[in-house]
């Protein structure tokens, strides 16, 4: 949305009588959690997004018919009767929609065809471990004795931010955590690697590694038992219309709370006077004012470029100048390769694996960190995502961002090379496993590391920002709790997003909330939330227009 002129925004001073002005920088998941928080609480507020779509990383796009699901594998939130059901319910975001839940978390298969299918329900999985390694019962037995007790706790502490939370609300939080607090304790203290080795199966040693798709390494058993017990209640679903589904009718909420998005308007610094943000330049010059400001896009960005890296603080130093340089630090950035098929994919199948790969194949995988490839049926996760009697395949790996990046400066010919080669070793691979799968498809489009920075400025490429169950997680929650999302020194500035808040959908969410929690107090407003009543059926025509990735490239998204 242009700027029509008549609007207070390139003014200094605030109309006497008018709410507080806050600017966002970013329209992803945070940024518009956060626009509609803030206008829910009586604030006036503009997003300013450097593309041409709402979402960041929680994206899609089209090519030929098919549409390109990016982001979502699952969503924590998708089922009634928990807080962070409660946040996507006020920001709009399930409104009207079905939502698909599947009966296994992953399946997991080595180079010989053997495989390990992860249930979600408990029952179910020891029965299928245990016939496949009867030996290692008494470590089946443990893990899926853990699972049935997360099953019976839910905890989804995202409503109020750390420091505001009152007397009842913690007292809340002890009632659930308490009584299962040795088993909290002992399953985040436990390292994933660590009880895998145990098994005598040299397939179950590295099956539970991969039960998020990938091994992220270093996380402990805690979060495996939590999603795959939420998966269970069905509340870590698919929501119809995938990413840019959610990213969609998020906007359409903040929209209708009175919000203004102004897209391809890229932030080039944020203003500051006597130590206070006052507003933002954008790059083309023109400036926009406000009493406060939120960044809810990359942390690197924000605190090195956009501020010039004149406020930072013991925690800020930490990340950036210590633990960035740490192997292991920063989530993993992934190729992407999506291929478009003729006709319906196997039923039986499952709707995501992860495949082993033999020495031979992980040698011809293009920046590979792990010898596997994710392969998911997309079309079966929501209807929309391609055209009748076709299908949509999504195959995956953790790659080294270094390897793209630099490629595709020093040699653009070379890059796109490159990517052919995955093209081709996907292609290969699918017909190998499926004979004749490769005169079916339409179309394949690859997109790698060097895609997520130069469409979302994520630095790394990163798709989740800081390693979450490491160092840094402990320091990101401190910039949460103790720093209230503010940096040292700079009044009138405050940030939200997965580099403050850690990644996933609904943690960034829940930062926007937490936010504007925050900046109600500097700005004397009282924080107000409430559902959205927008619950018509959803229909694709909600996504609006899809660039295809190709033509991104006009407008500095995405290369050839």
């Amino acid at each position: 949305m242009a700027d029509d002129g008549r609007s207070d925004w390139t003014s200094r001073e605030r109309a006497p009588g008018t709410p507080p002005r806050v600017i966002v920088i970013g329209a992803g998941v945070a940024g518009l959690s956060t626009g509609c928080y803030a206008q829910m609480s009586g604030a006036r507020t503009r997003i300013f997004e450097k593309h041409v779509l709402p979402g960041g990383c929680c994206t899609a796009w089209s090519r030929e018919g098919y549409l390109f699901d990016y982001c979502i594998e699952w969503l924590i939130g998708t089922a009634p009767g928990n807080d962070a059901h409660q946040v996507w319910s006020e920001l709009g975001a399930l409104d009207g929609k079905s939502v698909t839940n599947f009966e296994l978390f992953n399946k997991v298969e080595d180079e010989h065809g053997r495989s390990v299918t992860f249930y979600n329900d408990p029952g179910r999985l020891e029965t299928h471990l245990l016939e496949l390694s009867p030996a290692d019962a008494p470590h089946i037995r443990a893990f899926t004795r853990d699972l049935r007790r997360f099953i019976d706790i839910e905890l989804y502490p995202f409503l109020t931010a750390p420091a505001l939370r009152t007397v009842r609300e913690r007292a809340g939080t002890l009632r659930t955590v308490l009584p299962a607090f040795r088993l909290f304790w002992r399953t985040a203290a436990t390292p994933m690697h660590v009880f895998a080795d145990r098994f005598e199966d040299p397939l179950l040693r590295k099956a539970f590694r991969n039960i998020f798709f990938q091994d992220p390494g270093g996380f402990p058993l805690l979060p495996y038992l939590f999603n795959m017990a939420a998966a269970h209640h069905g509340n870590a679903g698919f929501p119809q219309g995938g990413s840019l589904g959610l990213a969609r009718s998020v906007e359409e909420r903040y929209r209708s709370l009175g919000g203004t998005v102004t897209y391809r308007a890229r932030t080039e610094r944020i203003l500051v006077e006597n130590d206070r943000a006052v507003g933002i330049e954008l790059r083309n010059g023109n400036r926009y004012f406000a009493e406060h400001v939120v960044s809810a896009c990359d942390g690197h960005t924000t605190v090195y470029g956009l501020l010039g890296g004149r406020y930072t603080g013991p925690r800020i130093d930490k990340l950036y100048t210590d633990l960035l340089h740490r192997p292991g630090t920063l989530f993993p950035a992934v190729v992407s390769a999506f291929v478009g098929l003729r006709g319906d994919l196997d039923p039986d199948e499952a709707h995501s694996t992860t495949h082993l790969l033999g020495p031979d194949d992980a040698d011809h995988l293009p920046g590979a960190l792990q010898d596997s490839l994710v392969v998911q049926a997309r079309s079966r996760y929501s209807s929309g995502f391609a055209p009748p009697g076709h299908s949509v395949l999504h195959c995956t790996y953790f790659s080294d961002y270094a390897h793209w990046k630099d490629l595709r400066t020093r040699n653009r010919k070379e890059y796109r090379r490159r990517k052919r080669e995955v093209a081709d070793f996907v292609r290969d691979f699918l017909e190998r496993r499926t004979p004749g799968i490769a005169d079916r498809i339409d179309v394949m489009e690859v997109a790698t590391p060097a895609t997520t920075h130069r469409y979302t400025g994520n630095l790394g490429g990163s798709i989740l920002a800081w390693k979450a169950f490491s160092e840094a997680d402990d320091v990101a929650a401190r910039l949460v709790g103790k720093d209230r999302m503010r940096l040292p020194g700079l009044d009138g500035f405050s940030m939200a997003g997965q580099w403050i808040g850690m990644g996933g959908l609904i943690r960034a969410a829940s930062t926007g909330r937490f936010a504007v929690q925050y900046l109600c107090r500097e700005l004397g407003l009282e924080f107000r939330a409430w559902e959205s009543k927008g619950a018509e059926p959803w229909h694709p025509g909600k996504l609006g227009h899809l660039p295809q990735l190709d033509r991104w490239s006009a407008r500095g998204s995405e290369e050839s």
